[in-house]
């Protein structure tokens, strides 16, 4: 009988585990951040943010940044630790993230990744999902020159993938995407070559017109709740210089919109309108990203 079980058990049962997280992703205004805290607070775990611009201090509000009264004394790591006058990669986030996953197992506790960047997510999750790749100043100076919409086109032809999580309207992650392509010839990220984590991933999954009536109730709520004000306060502070408006541009959506009514150049409900549609079409591109992994276990909240 013992002579059975040895060869009829599978390969990774002799194999040294892997570390145990759980991973709760889904696409904007799905609730990703009150599920997570409810099962870190089950589980005994700590929330590790996966977004890309909830690292950025003082985005707030337009980054749905979860405030201190909802995280329930979960700790939260990952949150405010960038200044937004500079761009933090997607290699930035993997390298802090897991030494916050190691700290975070260390002291016996469950890391909990929680975020809708999946680009994010899959770079800590998986070695040598991209490739460090320096920058190139030849490359970068000859994409420069490229309109915004034919930077779009170029890498929806040479990277797909990438393309279907990427804001098409930012001019430094379109390029920063063609750069690592053109030079490293592969797509970006890589194929993924060694999990590092034994990961349990779950997703929340409402249906399409649910998640845009969602995404319309939390728009509003956010701009008669200081939404404005805030992105005001960071062009405008009341003491330093304040962030370029091309910057507010390159950090997209709410940013960027916002932006643009204070410049004049739309009026309230046409910010409100325009902005409303670009997140909508994000949340879809979320999705198709998502949907390519097959080890998520998809949760309708409705019936959960």
């Amino acid at each position: 009988m013992l002579f059975e079980f040895y060869f009829s058990a599978p390969y990774h049962f002799f194999v040294k585990s892997l570390p145990k997280i759980l991973v709760v992703l889904g696409p904007t205004a799905s609730g990703k951040s009150d599920l997570a805290v409810k099962l870190a607070i089950e589980r005994n775990g700590e929330i590790v943010s996966a977004d890309s611009r909830q690292v950025y201090r003082g985005l707030d509000i337009g980054s749905g940044k979860i405030t201190p009264e909802e995280t329930k004394g979960v700790p939260h790591h990952l949150l405010d630790i960038a200044s937004p006058r500079k761009v933090f990669s997607a290699s930035d986030y993997a390298k802090l993230a897991r030494q916050a996953i190691g700290d975070i197992l260390s002291r016996g506790k469950l890391p909990v990744i929680c975020g809708g960047t999946g680009f994010y997510i899959d770079a800590v999750l998986y070695g040598d999902s991209f490739a460090p790749v320096p920058p190139n100043p030849e490359i970068r100076k000859k994409l420069e020159k490229l309109e915004t919409e034919e930077l779009a086109e170029k890498l929806s032809e040479l990277d797909p993938e990438r393309f279907s999580s990427i804001d098409v309207k930012n001019r430094v992650r379109l390029i920063r995407a063609l750069e690592i392509v053109l030079s490293t010839g592969k797509p970006v990220p890589k194929t993924k070559k060694k999990a590092l984590y034994d990961a349990e991933k779950i997703g929340i999954l409402w249906p399409m017109e649910e998640l845009d009536k969602r995404i319309e109730l939390r728009l509003d709520k956010r701009l008669s709740s200081g939404m404005i004000e805030e992105v005001a306060n960071l062009k405008f502070p009341k003491k330093g210089e304040g962030l370029s408006w091309k910057r507010f541009y390159e950090l997209g959506l709410e940013y960027r919109y916002i932006s643009l009514y204070l410049k004049g150049e739309l009026t309230r409900e046409e910010m409100r309108n325009q902005l409303l549609t670009a997140i909508r079409q994000y949340a879809r591109r979320q999705m198709t990203w998502f949907k390519r992994d097959k080890e998520i276990k998809w949760i309708n909240p409705k019936i959960a």
